[in-house]
Parts: structure tokens; sequence; C-alpha cells
């Protein structure tokens, strides 16, 4: 008796740029593999000032197939071009699974997918660009297309229940049971199992030992809203003198940002470190996380932080108030509060330690990668018996 073939997954998303969709997208690749499955991870370049995570599929081993028309900004004739590149890509690998992330991607790679006739077809939402990324005729182009891809959609994936309902009630994307609520899976165990205050973070960047630092981990762009972050540094410093503060990460609005904290009198007070590859010194040495975003899916930062034992701070937007479970995790502020930001700031600098460790360990749990792997593995499988019946794939 023939052993059944393994089930070919081409995973697509726009580009390996620092976040949460590019370590999903290489953690499932490298964790659902031979003799099972069988993978094409597709993306495209990143753009200037963008944090490039491709080293995570390289000190992996997988090899990523690079196609240099599926980027960010939108073009008719380069997206025209990649949708062709894609249907013919997907014509020679044959795979039984198309499994799209981000917007573009999803929708190029979804219509082809279609043109090609895969059988399976699902799109991740990691977030949505739905508010807080563009003006409204843009917003208004993304949701029509959100919603005609979906119509090719097998299943639609969210990474939080309040997401989900999001989509289905306020921006009607798809009806509720074309959706299926999978959290995300890391791994954070090495986040889990690092010491605090080691010291490291505040020694290469000259932060002395004994101030209360608060950080922001992630790209410096326009939605993670750093100037209410900034706002917050600079009221919260009139009442705990010594505090400092860290912006870990890059972007289009680095410079606004920087020259904000000078206009505040901060930049004293104010270490802009860049993009880190191993940001367990960081939430090591950070005594609280701040996030103060307008808009967001399932912040990476947020779970790796509280895996770490880090207090958290954030604005209640998108999956946030899922993730820290209504504020039992962490405490969640009005988006755009500056006054709210610092009050729970300041109220997490005083906190006991002795409740971290009950949460550390429930998030290390939710949202562990073996998890993910295994229900991802279900889905597939369930889909394709349903396209097919069961052939024994």
């Amino acid at each position: 008796m023939h052993a059944p073939r393994p089930i070919r997954v081409m995973r697509i998303i726009a580009r390996l740029n620092t976040g949460g969709p590019a370590i999903h997208v290489t953690l499932l690749t490298e964790r659902l593999g031979p003799p099972d499955f069988e993978n094409m991870l597709v993306c495209g370049h990143i753009g200037p000032q963008e944090g490039d995570m491709a080293y995570l599929a390289e000190e992996r081993g997988l090899r990523p197939v690079y196609m240099t028309e599926l980027g960010r900004e939108l073009s008719p004739a380069r997206d025209t071009l990649t949708l062709f590149k894609l249907w013919r890509l997907m014509l020679e690998f044959r795979p039984d699974v198309v499994d799209t992330h981000t917007a573009k991607a999803g929708f190029l790679g979804r219509t082809a997918a279609w043109l090609a006739r895969v059988p399976v077809r699902i799109h991740t939402f990691h977030g949505h660009v739905f508010r807080g990324y563009f003006g409204p005729r843009k917003t208004r182009m993304f949701l029509e297309l959100e919603r005609f891809t979906a119509r090719l959609s097998d299943r639609l994936i969210t990474l939080s229940p309040g997401l989900k309902t999001e989509l289905v009630e306020t921006y009607r994307i798809a009806p509720a049971d074309r959706f299926e609520v999978i959290p995300l899976g890391l791994d954070l165990v090495p986040f889990a199992e690092t010491r605090r205050r080691r010291g490291e973070f505040r020694a290469q960047f000259n932060i002395p030992p004994d101030v209360s630092l608060v950080g922001i981990v992630g790209r410096i762009v326009p939605v993670k809203d750093h100037m209410l972050f900034l706002d917050m540094a600079d009221r919260l410093r009139k009442t705990i003198p010594n505090a400092h503060f860290a912006i870990v990460g890059d972007g289009e609005c680095r410079r606004a940002v920087e020259d904000r904290a000078t206009a505040l009198g901060l930049r004293g007070s104010v270490t802009f470190s860049g993009f880190l590859r191993d940001l367990r010194p960081v939430y090591s040495d950070l005594d609280v996380l701040v996030l103060s975003s307008r808009n967001e899916g399932t912040p990476v930062s947020v779970i790796e932080a509280l895996a770490a034992g880090v207090p958290v701070v954030s604005t209640a937007v998108g999956g946030v108030p899922d993730l820290l479970r209504g504020g039992d995790y962490g405490h969640l502020v009005p988006s755009g509060d500056p006054d709210a930001l610092v009050a729970a700031v300041a109220t997490a600098l005083t906190e006991p330690s002795s409740q971290r460790e009950s949460i550390r360990q429930a998030i290390t749990a939710d949202h562990d990668i073996s998890r993910l792997v295994e229900q991802m593995a279900r889905l597939y499988r369930g889909l394709l018996a349903s396209k097919r019946g069961n052939d024994g794939l």
C-alpha cells in the first residue's frame, strides 16, 4: 500500500518585514513540514526603512520564493503581472492549499488560486487596514477587495474573537460561519526562561540600572502612534523624574518621532535602539511595555513581554482586549488618551511582581506554537476532506 503523498501548501505573504505575520508564516512553514506536508513560501521584498525578518526563514533552513512585484504599494500593471506569475507558479507547484497573509497578498493570492483551481483557499487576518492606515477612498477600495476575495475563500481566519466580530458585524467582510478563530502561536520558551533585570540592554544603550524603564517595541509607523507614547512620557516625567523610555524599532516616522522627542525636551530620556533581532535583553530590562496603537491585530510584542514577565499597558484596540483578557493580563486604556496612559503606566510601575508568574504561564500556554500547528494541520485536512472526500490525505 502506497503512503499518502504530502499535502502541498503554498503560503503567500507580501513581505517578511518585522512583525507578527512574518513570524507566523515562518514558524508554520517550518513546523508543518515533511513527511505530512510540502511547503512553498512566496513573498515580496521589503520596502525602505522596514526591518527585514528573512533571517528567521534562513535560520530554519527555509528558502522563500521571492517575487519582486509582490510588494506593499498598489500598482495595476505590476499587480496584474504578479497575479499572472502567482497563477503560473501554482500550476507548476500544484498546491492543495493556498494560505495567504496580509491584505495585498491575500487579494492576489486567492484570486490566482481560484483561477488555478486550487482546492482549498485560506486567508488569515492578522489585523485589518480599515482604520488608521488610509483615507476614506482607499479604505473603501480595500473593503470591496476583501469582500470580493472572501467569496473565493474556503475559510477566513482571525487571531481573536474581537477581530472576527469586527470583520463580520462592522465591516461585513463575510458571514460569521466563514470565519474561524485560531490564536497566534509562537516559540515563547526563550522569553519565559529569560531572567528579569539582566542589565544587558541597559548597559548596551547606557541606560542607568536604577531608573524606571518604559518601552515600546514595534515599527515606527503612523498606526502605532508613537506620538501618544511621547506625550505619555512627557507627563510621566513630571511625577517620576528619573523615568527613562526606550523606543525599539524603526520605520518611516522615526525622524518625526525623534523631532517630537526633542521638542518636548525628552531626548536625554528617550533611547532609540533601532531594530533588534534578539528582544530577550529588552524585555528582561523593561519595567513596563506600552502599546499606543490606534489599531492592532494580535501584537507579538505584548505576548512576548507577558511571557517574559513584563507588565503591559495598551490602548484598547483591535484584538488587544481579547489578548489581555479584558484587563486581567494587563492595563487597557482608550486610544489617544495620554492622561489615561500615564495613570496606567504609573500603576503598573508600582504593582507587585507576585501575579506575573501566573500570567506568564497562562500566556505561554495560550500561544504555544505546538497548539497553532495542530490546529492548522487539522484545518487543512478537514477542508481538503470536505472538498475531495476522505481519500487518505
